[in-house]
């Protein structure tokens, strides 16, 4: 079909249709009673593979058949059953209630789960599940609903550790009433994706990448997503934008001639139709944190300024097709766009889609792009060999993974990246290293009986300084381009996890043991469940609390449960100190619990910035956030322990305390990666993360890159590793006895 016969034909349909309900009841199945295959019809499952899930027909709370979820295997983690509800409805709270019944639950947790789409509202009983053996009994969850903004609602059971749930008669309900009785909001159908012209493949072929293509593919990148993120009607979702660059690009490729192009470009631009004037635009705010970057556009001729300050001037308001903020939030949410999974290995058309919409949402929606080391307006013309000459699927992959580190953000992990993950080696050590004093060293074994059974002796404390041959620094410096880190310590930590990786089960170590010898050995290399690292992993797993000398109190958040505080408070209330320990991931969200012990009157600890749908590319400051004082301050000193795997809600909870009154941090900087994270899907099946709001100190500091500051900075020495010691919590004892 032409070009402008879709268009028209897209134009011309109405983008609302009414959704005309009976008054028969819905039935949802939510008591489990419909079974298909072994499953309760309309429901699927997530989660691992070592749980079973299925039906019961012995034991139920009512009716005939209850569903169970059960762990089987070797490595405990979580499974759910899911159910998302076909349509939207109005309200003020919806409440999901359900009868569980548990047997051995241990290393985690049972319950019901509900989340509001996308980022509005999530509760899965985390903090009040069941552990170890329960009768049947009756549990709710409530959630507030937001039905504008709603995308969809999903809900089930989750069991979290080992054991087995059984969970029976659900009920979902709407300010008191029966969502299975209720109408449904009238749905909004858009246009865009009903366009599959280019579901199979773009046809795009660039067959030569000279100066000329390469700066007109340039300003078509920016001219694209500037459309997609301002014009009206892309934000309607009238049309699809994707494989609207696919219809245009066949014309465009071809045309070294800039008036021409131009004539191009604005034609396109005009097949949108005619916009209306916006009365609701208002100009940038003075005192934005990050104005909008328009001054590519100052660049370009008068034909197109006129009609891309237009379009801005003119610019969509409120809801947008593609784009979205998470409720009190206010990160981005990117919606409908698809990763196309079916191409692992993207054609020509698909590969500059992905540089495109990547290089456009961090320019219109990532809170850091003023900290990015390379003028982001650079790296689009950098990028286009790379992501057009990639011949292959790992060769994208890479090209992905290359374009995500240019953001230096710490949460820009990539997913999906199968060829990479072969690229990088199926074969781990059996230890783990890391950089201690600048050099690769050997910090601890996974599996025991393989350490046993080893005819090399590798210690702890060893010092690798080649691998078959390459010096340490070489690889270094060959590989740390592939690493998304905001900084270079969190850099070398995510390194130090692969460098020794291989698709040979046997490579050769030149290291340097505690004796100051140059020793090379044969190392083995094992498949990870072989390793048994999430053993290993497990035998590490800390108290959530303890008494150190008797008279300091030691609190380790990668345990610790936000109710649980308040007791352990109490029983820690007359010690001489307090060490906080989060050199680690959060187990819970504990920032205004645990800190507001240590203030004696409400202060400010954070603030944020938070980008806009209205004005893509402007962010502006929120007011502090205040931590409130508890009935009785904490009067001894508080220590917080953190270095470089402390990452988000790790510094996140840091800033929190470092605003008490007696608090000193110890360690080295953070990961440097706060603030809510926003995904990012790309051709491929490909998933990348951003940090989606700016985070700040309340005098506007910066924690972005840089990470939380220690007071007293402290790293781990070799002596200190091969000794077995913890030289940052003996550091913090230190402090707590010192007068």
């Amino acid at each position: 079909m032409k070009t402008t016969v879709f268009l028209v034909f897209l134009l011309s349909l109405t983008a609302f249709v009414s959704c005309q309900k009976d008054n028969r009841r819905s039935d949802f199945n939510l008591g489990f009673e419909k079974i298909e295959n072994g499953i309760p019809v309309g429901w699927s499952t997530f989660g691992s593979s070592d749980y079973s899930v299925g039906i019961d027909s012995l034991i139920h709370q009512e009716g005939k058949f209850s569903s169970f979820i059960e762990f089987n295997g070797d490595s405990p983690d979580f499974k759910a059953l899911e159910f998302k509800l076909p349509e939207n409805y109005s309200g003020e709270k919806i409440t999901l209630t359900g009868f569980i019944k548990t047997e051995n639950v241990t290393e985690g947790f049972a319950g019901l789960w509900m989340r509001i789409d996308p980022g509005i509202a999530f509760e899965n009983m985390n903090s009040r599940g069941l552990k170890g053996t329960n009768d049947w009994g009756k549990y709710e969850i409530t959630l507030d609903l937001n039905p504008t903004k709603t995308k969809q609602i999903v809900f089930g059971g989750l069991l979290a550790g080992k054991g087995k749930m059984w969970i029976d008669q659900l009920t979902l309900s709407i300010d008191g009433k029966n969502v299975e009785e209720l109408l449904p909001i009238a749905k909004k159908e858009y246009l865009a994706p009903l366009d599959k012209a280019f579901d199979e493949g773009s046809s795009v072929v660039i067959s030569e990448l000279n100066s000329t293509t390469t700066a007109n593919l340039e300003l078509l990148g920016k001219i694209w997503g500037f459309l997609k993120y301002h014009h009206p009607k892309i934000a309607d979702g009238a049309v699809n934008w994707d494989y609207e660059l696919f219809r245009f690009l066949p014309n465009y490729l071809p045309e070294s001639n800039l008036e021409k192009r131009d004539k191009l470009l604005v034609k396109w631009i005009d097949s949108l139709g005619k916009i209306r004037k916006c009365n609701k635009c208002l100009p940038t705010k003075k005192d934005s944190h990050i104005k909008p970057d328009l001054n590519w556009i100052e660049s370009q001729s008068k034909l197109l300024q006129d009609k891309l300050y237009h379009i801005y001037n003119n610019r969509s308001q409120d809801n947008h097709f593609y784009i979205e903020m998470a409720m009190g939030v206010g990160n981005p949410v990117f919606t409908n766009e698809n990763s196309y999974s079916n191409m692992l290995y993207p054609d020509d058309g698909f590969r500059l889609l992905a540089l495109f919409r990547y290089w456009n949402m961090i320019n219109y929606f990532f809170p850091y792009k003023h900290l990015i080391d390379n003028r982001w307006d650079s790296i689009l013309k950098k990028y286009l060999p790379v992501f057009i000459e990639s011949k292959n699927d790992l060769d994208y992959q890479l090209a992905v993974l290359q374009l995500t580190t240019e953001i230096q953000d710490s949460h820009a992990s990539l997913t999906g990246a199968h060829k990479i993950d072969e690229w990088k080696g199926k074969y781990y050590p059996p230890f783990q290293v890391r950089f201690i004093e600048d050099k690769l060293t050997i910090t601890d074994f996974y599996n025991p009986q393989i350490k046993s059974a080893m005819t090399s002796k590798f210690e702890v404390g060893d010092v690798l300084t080649k691998i078959n041959g390459k010096t340490i620094e070489s690889i270094i410096e060959e590989r740390l381009g592939f690493y998304p880190e905001s900084n270079l310590t969190r850099k070398l930590l995510k390194l130090s996890s692969d460098i020794l990786r291989s698709n040979s089960q046997i490579i050769e170590i030149e290291y340097i043991n505690k004796n100051s010898l140059t020793k090379i050995e044969k190392l083995q290399l094992f498949t990870l469940s072989d390793l048994k690292i999430p053993e290993w992993a497990r035998s590490k797993t800390p108290e959530s609390h303890k008494w150190l000398d008797k008279s300091i109190g030691y609190l380790n958040l990668q345990t610790l449960k936000n109710d649980d505080i308040p007791h352990i408070m109490e029983t820690f209330e007359k010690s001489k100190g307090i060490i906080i320990d989060i050199r680690n991931y959060p187990a819970d969200f504990v920032p205004f619990t645990l800190a507001g012990f240590f203030v004696s009157s409400p202060t400010e600890f954070v603030k944020f910035t938070n980008g806009t749908i209205d004005n893509p590319g402007e962010f502006v400051f929120t007011e502090p956030l205040l931590l409130q004082p508890m009935e009785k301050t904490y009067p001894g000193k508080v220590i917080v322990l953190i270095n470089e795997e402390s990452i988000s809600l790790s510094e996140y909870t840091a800033m929190a305390l470092r605003a008490g009154q007696h608090t000193t941090i110890i360690g080295s900087p953070t990961a440097g990666a706060d603030g809510n994270i926003s995904q990012i899907p790309l051709p491929g099946g490909l998933f990348t993360l951003i940090s989606g709001i700016g985070v700040y100190y309340p005098d506007g500091a910066e924690t972005q890159r840089v990470g939380i500051i220690p007071d007293i900075e402290v790293k781990p020495s070799l002596k200190g590793v091969r000794e077995g010691r913890d030289e940052i919590l003996e550091k913090a004892i230190d402090v707590i006895y010192r007068e």
